[in-house]
């Protein structure tokens, strides 16, 4: 296995990965900002390594500091978390050539399917059900009208090289469509250096699945699937699995097609592969070639550490798991905790955390870096935790992070804690009836 391992990330994923690398006997190294010197993934790291200011780009996405850092270090292997540079082709491709293992798949791999176009035709090649839409880029406004007509309003202006809601608009009626795809081309350049746009057909009511993949030179595996329904702005707030509302018929043949093109494309470590679900018929999203932030809801009914698993590919080529191995139990839902004010257009809430408790009891999970007197800075994701709470079903996985949610105390900053409330008390949400716009549509908070 491997000896040293440095950690390419910050927060809640990178205390994740130490942890995983602890019961590897791996030794880990932390790189931090200024800012971040007094972080939890710093603490608990054997080494640590400041690799610039409180600005990302100068920091964790400062790629010559942070190969200085691995040269300084002597470290084998880079685990990238999510984020950051965990998509980054050229940062992967420039650990190949110094003979530096990163924990993913390939440079190749990861350029090929982080381009959400060229992804959506090998999905297609493969036999995944895909959005209509624009077969590649457009540039021209006159013809990405032209598509959009064709198509039917309304339809989803997305960036090529991008997700997170970045560089995505809804355009409902042709009025709008010239101010909002000269937007979305800007907001493209703005946070991917690439102003490439495509145009999909937009769903009204859809459901967010996901499928969890496993995959070495021997044999790909699923873990199931993930709900990732409740989201604000395109942003995930809560996630399930297994989904309440997939049939047994339609998960084998979700997981079926999926596994087959993730094997042919000749795909090694951790992905998600995830899917738009509208009456009945799933649609090809895109494929994330990296841990995901709700890995653990699928870790708890799984009995599979996900991260640990990541790692022995990286180092041996291969899964150690077969499909019989994977037997998820019961159910498990996860809400991000956001360091943001939900009352108030959800504005970051940095500053110093007071009194902080956090739950615990049977089946109850907190991933996180947060303690009493951290300070948290604007400079970063908003996301300071997860809570985790795994039931026999459904109902009592929600009773699970209710309860869990009373216990939460994290004071000095405005928190989701409220929201994710809120939304557990909502009949829509009790009922499992609602889609990915459902809390931009109803006033929850």
């Amino acid at each position: 296995m491997f000896k040293k391992i440095l950690i390419a990330n910050r927060g809640e994923i990178a205390v994740r990965v130490i942890r995983a690398c602890k019961e590897w006997g791996i030794a880990t190294v932390a790189i931090h900002s200024d800012v971040d010197k007094n972080s939890m993934h710093v603490r608990l790291a054997d080494e640590s390594v400041c690799v610039g200011s409180h600005q990302p780009t100068s920091s964790y996405l400062n790629i010559p500091a942070i190969m200085s850092a691995i040269q300084l270090t002597n470290a084998e292997a880079v685990h990238p978390g999510y984020g950051f540079l965990s998509e980054n082709s050229e940062f992967a491709e420039m650990l190949e050539v110094h003979r530096i293992k990163f924990i993913g798949p390939s440079s190749k791999l990861i350029k090929m399917m982080g381009d959400k176009i060229q992804a959506k035709l090998i999905a297609k090649k493969y036999g995944l059900p895909v959005i209509e839409g624009s077969d590649g880029g457009v540039s021209n406004i006159n013809e990405a009208k032209k598509i959009s007509k064709n198509i039917g309003f309304p339809v989803l202006i997305k960036a090529a090289g991008g997700g997170g809601g970045k560089g995505m608009k809804i355009v409902k009626k042709e009025e709008e469509f010239e101010d909002l795809f000269l937007t979305a081309k800007l907001e493209a350049k703005k946070f991917f250096g690439n102003d490439e746009i495509y145009i999909e057909k937009f769903f009204q009511n859809p459901r967010h699945i996901e499928v969890q993949v496993l995959s070495g030179k021997n044999r790909t595996i699923h873990l199931h699937e993930r709900d990732c329904s409740v989201q604000r702005r395109h942003q995930k707030l809560i996630e399930e699995t297994p989904s309440p509302i997939l049939t047994n018929e339609l998960r084998k043949e979700l997981f079926d097609k999926t596994v087959k093109m993730v094997n042919q494309i000749g795909y090694e470590g951790a992905g998600t592969v995830e899917f738009i679900y509208e009456n009945n018929k799933f649609y090809f999203l895109e494929m994330n070639t990296r841990v995901q932030v709700e890995h653990p809801v699928t870790e708890v009914v799984t009995g599979i550490d996900i991260i640990k698993e990541q790692i022995f590919i990286a180092f041996s080529g291969e899964t150690a798991l077969k499909q019989e191995d994977i037997n998820p139990r019961g159910h498990a839902i996860e809400c991000r905790i956001n360091a943001e004010d939900a009352s108030n257009n959800f504005q970051p809430s940095p500053g110093t955390i007071g009194m902080c408790h956090q739950p615990s009891g049977f089946r109850t999970r907190v991933d996180g870096a947060i303690y009493q007197g951290c300070e948290i800075t604007p400079y970063y994701d908003s996301l300071i935790c997860k809570l985790i709470c795994h039931g026999r079903n459904r109902t009592e996985a929600m009773q699970r992070v209710k309860r869990s949610l009373d216990e939460f105390v994290i004071d000095g900053i405005k928190t989701t804690i409220d929201l994710h409330k809120k939304i557990l008390d909502h009949k829509k949400f009790i009922s499992s009836d609602f889609n990915v716009n459902w809390l931009d549509n109803e006033k929850i908070i």
